[in-house]
C-alpha cells in the first residue's frame, strides 16, 4: 500500500509538471503567431503587398503553429505516456521480485514438508515392524497362558475368568487392540503370581474315590500342591498339577496331618511341624 501511494504521489507530480511543460509549449506558438501576425501587417504596410498574399500567409502560418501546437502536445503525451510505463515498470518489478521470494519460501517449505513425509513414511515402518513384533509376542503369550489356566487351581482359575475370557480364540480376527491384549496376560500372570505366593484355605465339594461327592476343605500351597481333609478327619487327598488339570489322589493316612496343618493357618490350634506328603510330577 505504501508504494502505491508514493506512486500515485509521484506520478501527480508528473503530471503537474507535464502539464505545465505542455501549456509552457502551447504558448510558444501562440506567441509565435501573434508576433508574426504584427510583423505581417507592418510588411504590408511598409512593402504595399496584397491582402490576398497577407491571408495566404496568415493561414499557413496558422497551419505550422497548429502543426507544432500538435507536435508538442504528442511529445507531451508520449513522455507522460513514458514516464508512467516506466513506474508502472517499475511496479510489476517489484511484484515479480516479492512473487520470487514467495515462491523460494513455498519451494522450502515444500522440501521440508517432504522430508518430514519421508521421516514419518520411515517411523511408520518401523512401528509396522514393531507392532508385528509384538502382535507375534501376544499371540506366543496367549497360548503359553491358555496353557498355564490348565494347570491351575480352581480357586485362581475362577479369579481370572474375567480376564481369561478375554483371550481371543482367533488373533487374526479380534477387535482387541495390542495393549488390551497384553493388559489381560499382565492382569492373569499377576493375579497368579500372587496366588502363587500365598497359602489359600478354601471350602470344596471333592469327589471322593469312591464315586461319592463330599464337601472337604482345601490348602493350596501356591499352585503346585494342594491337600484336602473332609470334617470328620478321616478322608483325605493330595492335589498336584498336570498338563490336563489338577490331579487328585488319596491321602487318608495323612487326614490327621492335613487336618492340623489347616487348623494351625485358621489360627485354632497353636503352631507346630506338622510333616505332610508331598506329590512331584
Amino acid at each position: 500500500m505504501k508504494i502505491i501511494s508514493k506512486n500515485k504521489d509521484h506520478k501527480s507530480k508528473i503530471r503537474r509538471h507535464s502539464s505545465y511543460r505542455m501549456h509552457r509549449w502551447s504558448v510558444i506558438p501562440t506567441l509565435l503567431l501573434t508576433t508574426a501576425t504584427v510583423l505581417l501587417s507592418s510588411m504590408t504596410i511598409s512593402a504595399g503587398i496584397s491582402g490576398s498574399d497577407v491571408d495566404k500567409t496568415r493561414a499557413s502560418l496558422e497551419k505550422w503553429v497548429e502543426t507544432s501546437r500538435i507536435i508538442s502536445q504528442e511529445k507531451h503525451n508520449f513522455e507522460l505516456a513514458r514516464e508512467m510505463l516506466s513506474e508502472r515498470i517499475e511496479l510489476v518489478s517489484r511484484e515479480i521480485e516479492s512473487l520470487r521470494g514467495k515462491i523460494s519460501e513455498a519451494k522450502e517449505s515444500i522440501t521440508e514438508a517432504d522430508k518430514k513425509q519421508a521421516e514419518l513414511l520411515q517411523e511408520n515402518e518401523k512401528l509396522k515392524e514393531i507392532t508385528g513384533s509384538l502382535n507375534s509376542m501376544a499371540i506366543d503369550l496367549e497360548g503359553k497362558t491358555k496353557e498355564l489356566l490348565k494347570r491351575l487351581p480352581d480357586p485362581i482359575r475362577e479369579r481370572v475368568i474375567p480376564l481369561s475370557q478375554r483371550i481371543p480364540n482367533s488373533p487374526a480376527v479380534t477387535k482387541l487392540s495390542l495393549s488390551e491384549r497384553f493388559q489381560n496376560i499382565i492382569g492373569i500372570l499377576n493375579e497368579v503370581n500372587k496366588f502363587n505366593r500365598e497359602i489359600t484355605v478354601t471350602s470344596e465339594v471333592r469327589k471322593l474315590p469312591d464315586g461319592t461327592s463330599a464337601e472337604v476343605t482345601a490348602l493350596y500351597i501356591g499352585i503346585g500342591q494342594a491337600y484336602y481333609v473332609n470334617g470328620r478327619g478321616d478322608v483325605a487327598g493330595i492335589g498336584t498339577a498336570s498338563p490336563d488339570g489338577w490331579v487328585w489322589m488319596p491321602a487318608n493316612e495323612s487326614a490327621v496331618q492335613i487336618a492340623q496343618a489347616i487348623a494351625i493357618f485358621k489360627n485354632e490350634t497353636a503352631a507346630a511341624f506338622v510333616p505332610l506328603p508331598i506329590e512331584i510330577r
